[in-house]
């Protein structure tokens, strides 16, 4: 499986804001983004004014760090948006949303999507009682979420529920967190995407 091995710090730098792949450490003195505010690189310092083809690139690629998937993938699932009926860039944002992953990361089961990829490849995470272990699984409208695990691993998930008390469950979710379980009450809208985002720009460059 192809991974994106990239210093997360510089991801955040590099768009300049915080994606908050690092969990927790993103809100804390220890953000790399808080103390260098500039991107990475040698010329990381110029400002630089943005054509419309750069603008709609970098919102193309916070996305897709976001999410923790590769250009290839992305592609993908913008195919399957285009084919599918409806406002592309939103079915788009729906099926990012509706990935396994970060559905784990929503329940505050893990610390970030990327952490919550781990669990999912790992085995540790049941679909209406059916291991699944694909990130990209794409869970459906009553499906039921539940976390099985070892005795010694109960202590990362209670400690990552306690630290993500401060992240409001997305309302398309319902969380047991005392038993390690959640639910998909409906499809993610729009409106439930938790950050901010033009998807019309991603529409637009790849339809150059």
């Amino acid at each position: 499986m192809a991974r994106d091995l990239k210093s997360s710090c510089r991801k955040c730098r590099r768009e300049g804001e915080k994606l908050f792949l690092k969990g927790t450490r993103c809100t804390t003195h220890r953000c790399a983004l808080d103390r260098r505010t500039y991107a990475p690189g040698e010329h990381g310092s110029r400002r630089v004014k943005l054509s419309n083809y750069g603008l709609q690139l970098r919102e193309k690629q916070k996305v897709k760090r976001i999410y923790g998937i590769l250009e290839k993938q992305f592609r993908l699932y913008f195919g399957r948006a285009v084919r599918s009926k409806g406002v592309t860039g939103e079915i788009l944002l729906q099926s990012l949303e509706r990935r396994l992953d970060n559905v784990i990361y929503q329940l505050g089961f893990a610390a970030s999507r990327k952490q919550g990829r781990q669990f999912v490849s790992h085995g540790f995470v049941l679909v209406n009682d059916r291991r699944v272990n694909i990130p990209s699984y794409q869970v459906k409208s009553n499906d039921e979420i539940s976390l099985k695990i070892k005795e010694k691993g109960v202590k990362t998930f209670k400690e990552n529920i306690k630290t993500s008390e401060n992240r409001k469950v997305p309302t398309w979710l319902s969380t047991d967190p005392d038993h390690f379980k959640g639910k998909v009450t409906r499809l993610p809208q729009r409106d439930d995407v938790g950050f901010p985002v033009n998807e019309q720009l991603i529409v637009e460059l790849y339809s150059r």
